[in-house]
């Protein structure tokens, strides 16, 4: 009897123990998976890297561009008539970026945007590692005619694996825009010049990959005086030595 009473006991452990092992080879293929996407970004950014290290060295990256960069045309958050301006460089699919935006972004918002102290100024600069950048891009120009660019933006950045063109009109969605009237923006090619545009803006100041930042004071005009670059993901307080830095010079 205590023999049958094993047998039983070990059959009846047998779905459990499939359904452990089951679970245990979805968690390796999705890390698997994973390692995959993380082992091409980085193959990527290597090809870039190496395509552009001669342009680099003969450029000097860190010379700031001589004349003020018009921006009164661009997307931006804070006060309209604030004295120092930070002018991003970036990319919806990045990982950088990302980055930037989970760890850095939302304290300089709370300490200089918020407060009046600091304009922040938006350009995009889609890369072509990233399949899904060039739209997403489009994508929140098209949310701005409705009057929700940084709705978009932030949307976006806190769903970056999710900015296939299929996405995009449920973001629009859950964001209360006119679908259809975002639809047909996203279709179009009326962004694509602007975008190019800041493309074209990004090369001239020796800006080669996201995210970069120029920081500097605003004209009376309404352009900026870059006083300062800073390059990637960097913390916070390369931030607010730059900003400080620049609202003690203006």
């Amino acid at each position: 009897m205590r023999k049958l009473l094993l047998i039983c006991i070990a059959v009846a452990s047998l779905p459990i123990a499939a359904q452990q092992s089951d679970d245990l080879q979805k968690q390796i293929n999705q890390l698997n998976e994973t390692n995959k996407a993380i082992l091409k970004e980085l193959q990527e950014i290597r090809k870039v890297l190496e395509s552009q290290r001669a342009p680099q060295q003969a450029a000097a990256p860190d010379v700031l561009p001589p004349d003020p960069i018009d921006v009164t045309r661009d997307p931006f958050r804070g006060a309209a008539n604030a004295k120092v301006a930070v002018i991003e460089y970036s990319d919806y699919q990045c990982p950088f970026c990302g980055r930037y935006e989970k760890d850095t972004y939302g304290q300089i918002t709370k300490d200089y945007v918020d407060t009046g102290k600091l304009k922040y100024v938006w350009r995009d600069m889609p890369l072509d590692m990233h399949p899904n950048a060039m739209k997403a891009a489009v994508a929140a120009n098209c949310a701005g005619v409705q009057g929700k660019f940084w709705e978009m933006h932030d949307r976006m950045f806190a769903n970056q694996q999710e900015l296939a063109p299929a996405d995009l009109s449920k973001h629009a969605e859950a964001l209360g825009l006119n679908v259809g009237q975002f639809q047909s923006c996203l279709d179009s090619n009326r962004f694509d010049a602007d975008i190019k545009a800041d493309i074209a803006d990004a090369t001239k100041a020796n800006i080669n990959g996201t995210p970069s930042f120029l920081i500097g004071v605003v004209q009376p005009n309404g352009s900026v005086k870059i006083t300062k670059k800073l390059v990637g993901a960097r913390p916070y307080a390369d931030f607010k030595a730059a900003i400080d830095s620049a609202i003690t010079a203006r």
